[in-house]
């Protein structure tokens, strides 16, 4: 993002005195404490930058705007809290992280590392602030919607892609979030971001840990045999929903999604692909192929006629498209929303059993649960209906560590676990639709929803109605309880964490 700093990442800065303004301090490091992730003397990065809002939250930390002391210029700092550390493969994906970074650095369409540090308490990777947002925010903020428009976007993902590929690294987490315009022009750069799962690779390299997003992630991940072809599997999978506004393979729950992909049968004959140009079907199926080697590389999808400047249709496509698109970036974020309404609103009685687990689990009586005392206490939490299993604890800590000091306090343990079994139960449902219906009219209305969902900070008041328009099917104006049950059980989401890694245990 930006213009490349003449600093290497592990140089001093220096600073120097501004006038009327006193000299910011010089960042020095700790005596004689080396960092565990970087293995170099510890720097503080905040005598350098300030620290402003949250940009947003991953499976390991925060990313936070921040701005440098002596030049004004204004960055993104993803801070990663090193007790969440907690295996060496951890360590190593953080390593391996900045490594591939500093490896891709000056490409157009890759977010540019500024430096790395470290401190006691985390590793802040420093880069360049992309202010246009997300790749779907772009699209339905804009309201009209093309081929060729999705062509032109497509060829910036592969061109990444090819980049990547051509230099050893394949990027293994390829999802839409993860890429991000750098401002807000027409003409902005899509930038490629979060090479936390990313990897070096040699041609004809087999890898065989299963990483990625449910949505995104290829048949022969999961078969824990692959290459640099399931790359191409994500980006085909991205195509599509830009076409279509929905991926190919879904379902109301990872593992069923899991099924869809391995059978590979992705639906081309319902809306809108019959008006979806042939050479553009033609393209997506042949990224699809469940056989990697029957899969295009990145450069010959570049070379496909679809992709070429003129190749694809400048015809609007169908305002449906973009519809489904908005519902499926943004149903996850109500239902969220709801959790937590339900988790907040149980009564003493409800939550004691809980509670006395959560005493029992915590070992050391300091009103904290560690990872350690988690895993521990999986037989207690089997005993209460919650199925959970050592692979999914990472998972649960990092889902219910909202503050990220490395460890779950009581009230976030009684959301997280609430959340997991929380459907099953009707009574929680009539209850959280109750909390919204303010006026106990049996219906949710657009100004009692818009409320509820601002002391959340859900968005500015456009994207609200938004995504409240997609949840009242019947276009009365309002939610129903069916409605309601319907948004909160099937849902069409994004169902895993950011940068996740999907483990099994075989």
């Amino acid at each position: 993002m930006g213009n490349r700093t003449s600093r290497r990442p592990n140089e001093k800065p220096v600073a120097t005195a501004k006038p009327h303004a006193p000299a910011p301090p010089v960042p020095r490091p700790f005596p004689s404490d080396v960092g565990r992730v970087l293995g170099r003397p510890m720097e503080d990065v905040r005598a350098t930058y300030t620290f402003g809002r949250e940009l947003g939250r991953g499976q390991f930390g925060i990313t936070y705007l921040v701005t440098h002391r002596e030049t004004g210029k204004k960055f993104a700092c993803k801070s990663i809290t090193t007790r969440k550390l907690f295996r060496h493969d951890d360590l190593e994906d953080v390593r391996r992280e900045i490594q591939i970074m500093h490896h891709l650095t000056g490409h157009r369409n890759i977010v540019e590392l500024k430096g790395a540090y470290e401190d006691r308490h985390s590793v802040n990777l420093v880069m360049e602030l992309c202010e246009g947002g997300e790749l779907f925010d772009r699209i339905i903020a804009k309201g009209h919607y093309s081929e060729r428009a999705a062509a032109a976007l497509c060829r910036e993902i592969v061109t990444v892609v090819h980049n990547c590929h051509s230099m050893g690294v394949m990027h293994r987490d390829l999802k839409p979030e993860n890429f991000l315009f750098l401002n807000n022009r027409e003409d902005s750069p899509l930038k490629a971001t979060d090479f936390g799962l990313s990897i070096f690779f040699k041609p004809g390299q087999i890898f065989k840990d299963i990483v990625g997003s449910a949505y995104y992630i290829a048949p022969e991940v999961l078969r824990n045999h692959y290459g640099a072809e399931a790359d191409i599997w994500s980006i085909g999978v991205i195509l599509y929903i830009l076409l279509s506004g929905v991926p190919p393979f879904w379902a109301e729950n990872e593992e069923d999604i899991f099924d869809a992909v391995l059978q590979g049968h992705s639906d081309f004959l319902s809306d809108p692909w019959p008006s979806i140009s042939t050479s553009a079907k033609e393209l997506v199926q042949m990224m699809l192929r469940t056989d990697p080697k029957e899969r295009l590389t990145a450069a010959e999808i570049l070379n496909h006629p679809w992709m070429t400047k003129d190749g694809a249709p400048d015809k609007p496509l169908d305002l449906t498209v973009l519809n489904r698109m908005k519902q499926f970036r943004a149903m996850n974020k109500l239902k969220k929303v709801a959790l937590k309404v339900i988790a907040e609103s149980l009564s003493e009685e409800e939550i004691a059993g809980l509670k006395e687990i959560f005493k029992s689990m915590d070992i050391d009586n300091s009103g904290t649960i560690t990872f350690e005392e988690l895993r521990a206490g999986l037989p207690k939490l089997g005993n209460l209906g919650i199925k959970i299993s050592e692979s999914e604890i990472k998972q649960l800590m990092e889902a219910a560590d909202v503050d990220g000091n490395g460890s779950i306090d009581y009230i976030e343990f009684i959301t997280a676990t609430m959340h997991m079994n929380i459907m099953e139960r009707e009574d929680h449902l009539y209850k959280a639709f109750e909390y919204f219906d303010k006026d106990k009219s049996g219906y949710i209305t657009i100004e009692e929803l818009e409320q509820a969902l601002k002391k959340y900070n859900m968005g500015d008041e456009k994207t609200i109605k938004e995504i409240i328009a997609e949840v009242d099917t019947d276009k009365d104006g309002r939610i129903n309880y069916e409605e309601f049950v319907t948004m909160m059980r099937n849902d069409k989401s994004e169902p895993t964490h950011n940068r996740r890694r999907v483990r099994f245990d075989c």
